[in-house]
């Protein structure tokens, strides 16, 4: 079984449909506008923003996930990525933003601000602060013909570990991970982001727009 560097098995991810993302990323751009997706595993949003007909850019950092997308595709570390071209938007989903390491958050924001066309937006899925004070173990559900749980919930401060257990056509999987509550205001400011409106009622995904507060007129008087 392959599992790509962060423990995902692709085989779960090849199974699992969308879950009403692609449009919800549809929603909150121009019809046609490029996206450039950002840990984008194996297709499960890509393939439906190409039907939706945005130009989609895909990025992972795992060979085996990006063998199994039908678009334009770059293998490389999100923080790492420059592509030296800007899109309409930019997709960060998975609730990655929420990483407990805060040097890879700042990097992925920084790599998804420096893509931004001057007019672009970055649509982000997270996990809202309260969602750390109601997660417990045995909660679940089922997506696509995949059966899904939590396992060994523990909150630590701001930090939560978890075990995500997957069955399907009588095969189990199982993934460790661990993520950080965020202040948002704080998050996006250092990648000089502010927060511009909710895309669901949960509160779950948002948009944001470039900042022209005195950060910017500061890096542009450096920069000139």
């Amino acid at each position: 079984m392959e599992v790509t560097a962060d423990g995902c098995p692709v085989e779960v991810y090849l199974l699992l449909p969308a879950a009403g993302e692609p449009e919800i990323v549809h929603g909150a751009v121009p019809p046609g506008a490029s996206i450039l997706e950002l840990g984008c595993g194996a297709g499960r949003v890509t393939h439906p923003l190409l039907s939706l007909g945005h130009p989609v850019v895909a990025v992972d950092d795992s060979p085996a996930m990006l063998a199994h997308v039908r678009a334009p595709t770059v293998c490389a570390r999100i923080g790492d990525l420059d592509l030296g071209r800007t899109f309409d938007a930019v997709l960060l989903g998975s609730h990655l933003i929420n990483t407990a390491v805060d040097a890879d958050r700042r990097a992925m924001l920084a790599a998804a601000r420096r893509h931004l066309a001057p007019s672009g937006r970055p649509i982000v899925e997270w996990h809202p602060p309260s969602w750390f004070d109601s997660v417990a173990s045995g909660q679940g559900g089922r997506l696509g013909e995949v059966a899904i749980s939590l396992a060994d919930v523990v909150l630590d401060g701001d930090l939560l570990s978890a075990t995500v257990r997957y069955s399907a056509r009588g095969r189990r999987w199982s993934q460790e991970f661990t993520c950080r509550r965020l202040a948002l205001e704080t998050v996006l400011t250092s990648a000089d982001l502010v927060f511009e409106r909710w895309l669901t009622a949960e509160r779950t995904w948002f948009t944001a727009r470039v900042s022209d507060g005195p950060y910017r007129e500061e890096r542009a008087n450096r920069a000139g």
